[in-house]
């Protein structure tokens, strides 16, 4: 169905021209999907990108290579014939939903857009279609939700409808660019099971970019490993999963996450919750994200947060900083009442309680440098001076993997997995006594994943952090986390010490969400 032959793709900067892709070639087949995996900035998603002409030029520019999907070179079409092929023989689920869905329209528009354009429907035909869809993807009450928007989803929730806006011309090639990086693992479930069903009904082929080689292991026939921009290894699944030959496949192997840690020693509870909730109305309805919760953190702790998208977790999360206000209940920090707080007192506290965000584009300022974002809060609490402040920068930027040389470079320059490593290390730039994480590795390749996770236990360690962390990724939670606290529907339904809840969960929903853990034999 597609093959790519020697394509090279490269960007003119400030600083020089960069090769993102380097002489690579790969083959994707009907029926069959091809996964594509890769560090942060290894091309992958470049690659797939400049097939549909969705690489900017300038600054990109395809040096070389063919790329024939059924015998035609789309890499020597026009716009307007790459146009007809985007959106129906060819689809697209991209990385980040919430740039890439239009905040000014409704999910239920956006849609049937595509149905509309290309099929030329009726307005009833396409939403009966769209409502079908989302029903598929796990979107809850559809009729209710089509008329809403983006931002009225979580995470999660808008990577549904990114997926189920691909699907809806059922095309013949799909390109999913980590399509389920945002989704809680039951969802990420269903979505994989989709998309094989997909593919066996429509005979498609699927290109699937991954950083998760536990998602990969479970979906890909064939497995193409790219580093630094070239294709290093390629073999169908087993093959790579049992008898990797490439040094870099075997690096990225032995990063998947595995076993629990072992209960930390702790200290008197830093944090208490009392019976904490957070509602919203929602036109005339009330919706109690977080319902009569109650916990404590303990000194020294990582307490783990897990549940479903849509289950109340970031908010709970909010609720304990004042970035979302609480409608009731009790968050004590070091023996203080935070809900109570004077705006000048809660700034004060600030330092001492960090938090890093789930979306990192819409978390840092667009016109910031690296070096501005990482030394703007070393400036404001007064932990560094304009003399030491740059050394103190790049002690950071070397903590999370962002190499020195990218410090004047802008957020919109760097990859999805990189401009986490820029937030998370704005949040460990005051070494605050307490950090709520809230999927601070989901858009993170397996490598770097381990990097922060190991840097996060070493700061526990090391200046004594608690911290609530927040995932729908199990076997992350799993390695981290001290005490794991489950949450449905705003409420908590179970909580254990880490190694009690993997291998003796009390709960069903606790226990279904165990099963859905993707690649859990190849990730043995």
């Amino acid at each position: 169905m597609l093959s790519v032959e020697h394509l090279s793709v490269s960007f003119v900067s400030r600083i020089g021209t960069t090769r993102a892709v380097d002489d690579v070639s790969f083959t994707v087949q009907s029926g069959r999907i091809t996964a594509i995996i890769g560090e942060s900035g290894s091309g992958k998603s470049v690659a797939c990108y400049s097939l549909l002409g969705l690489v900017p030029q300038p600054p990109g520019r395809i040096d070389g290579g063919r790329a024939l999907f059924e015998g035609e070179d789309l890499l020597q079409m026009s716009d307007a014939q790459l146009r007809r092929v985007r959106g129906r023989d060819i689809a697209m689920v991209f990385q980040d939903p919430m740039t890439c869905l239009n905040p000014y329209m409704t999910i239920g528009r956006q849609l049937m857009e595509p149905l509309r354009l290309h099929r030329k429907v009726s307005r009833a035909q396409a939403r009966e279609r769209a409502l079908a869809l989302l029903q598929e993807v796990g979107i809850r009450d559809p009729q209710t939700t089509f008329d809403n928007y983006p931002h009225q989803f979580s995470g999660g929730m808008r990577q549904r409808v990114m997926i189920a806006m691909a699907l809806i011309n059922e095309p013949k090639l799909l390109i999913a660019d980590e399509p389920t990086t945002a989704l809680d693992v039951t969802i990420q479930a269903q979505i994989l099971d989709l998309l094989a069903d997909l593919q066996r009904r429509r005979d498609i082929g699927i290109i699937f970019i991954s950083h998760d080689l536990a998602v990969v292991a479970d979906i890909a026939d064939s497995i193409v490993v790219m580093e630094k921009g070239r294709v290093v290894e390629t073999g169908d699944r087993e093959a790579i999963f049992r008898n990797a030959q490439h040094p870099y496949t075997r690096k990225l192997l032995a990063a998947i996450p595995s076993g629990s840690k072992a209960p930390a020693a702790t200290g008197a509870p830093l944090v208490q919750v009392r019976e904490l909730r957070t509602w919203f109305r929602d036109g005339g309805a009330t919706v109690k994200a977080v319902d009569d919760v109650s916990f404590d953190i303990h000194r020294g702790e990582v307490l783990g947060l897990v549940g479903e998208s849509g289950s109340g977790k970031s908010t709970i999360g909010r609720s304990l900083l004042r970035l979302v206000a609480a409608s009731g209940g009790s968050v004590r920090f070091d023996n203080t009442e935070v809900l109570s707080l004077a705006r000048r007192e809660l700034t004060a506290l600030r330092r001492r309680m960090q938090i890093i965000f789930q979306d990192p584009f819409a978390s840092l300022n667009p016109r910031m440098t690296v070096y501005d974002t990482l030394a703007e809060p070393l400036l404001l609490h007064r932990l560094a001076d304009r003399g030491s402040v740059a050394q103190a920068v790049l002690k950071l930027m070397d903590d999370v993997g962002l190499v020195r040389e990218s410090a004047r470079k802008y957020p919109h320059e760097f990859s999805g997995g990189q401009r986490q490593r820029i937030a998370i290390g704005r949040a460990l730039a005051t070494r605050p006594e307490f950090v709520v994480a809230d999927e601070p590795v989901s858009a993170l390749d397996v490598t770097i994943q381990a990097q922060i996770l190991e840097l996060m236990e070493q700061l526990v360690g090391e200046y004594g952090l608690t911290m609530l962390f927040i995932s729908h990724d199990m076997t992350v939670v799993r390695q981290l986390a001290d005490r794991i606290i489950v949450l449905r529907r705003g409420r908590i339904v179970e909580e254990a010490d880490s190694r009690t809840l993997f291998e003796h969960p009390r709960q069903a929903y606790t226990q279904q969400l165990l099963r859905s853990i993707p690649g859990r034999a190849h990730a043995r």
